[in-house]
């Protein structure tokens, strides 16, 4: 089966970065630990991307584990926010250019401060979403931080 790039695809490309193509669109997984789960990999290596609204307006991104929940009280504070709040759902397409379930850290219509929860250092690969939902990519956080700028902070519960 042909994958077609995404722009987190193309991204990547462009900084030439190794990358894995992990098609997981056969298989009706859904949530983040379905996706692992169907991938066979670690629950703590499949990390999700959310983003924000800080009080001042601007936006954020933080990408985590599937399995861990996002303090958003760390994360205004890693960001120099008083408050963020996660966007809404109907805000993602038109703000990033993802739909809910295919966000990429990479590839969005504007590059947003990204922060990575610290713990993605600690393995040899992350998995992130390819920007399609379906697809993910496996790559190394050291050459993820080498397209985005990232800061790599404690933003879980």
């Amino acid at each position: 089966m042909k994958i077609h790039k995404t722009n987190a695809m193309r991204l990547l490309d462009q900084h030439k970065v190794t990358y894995q193509v992990r098609d997981y669109s056969s298989t009706g997984a859904l949530s983040g630990l379905e996706v692992a789960e169907a991938l066979g990999q670690k629950p703590d290596q499949v990390f999700k991307t959310l983003v924000t609204v800080g009080k001042s307006g601007g936006h954020y991104v933080f990408v985590i584990p599937v399995v861990a929940s996002l303090d958003l009280k760390k994360a205004a504070r890693a960001v120099g926010e008083k408050h963020i709040a996660m966007i809404k759902e109907r805000d993602l397409l038109p703000l990033t250019g993802y739909v809910h379930g295919g966000c990429s850290p990479l590839g969005m219509k504007k590059t947003f401060p990204t922060h990575v929860h610290a713990s993605a250092w600690d393995h040899p690969s992350i998995m992130v979403s390819a920007g399609k939902i379906g697809l993910q990519l496996e790559l190394d956080v050291r050459d993820l931080a080498s397209v985005l700028a990232l800061s790599a902070d404690d933003l879980i519960e």
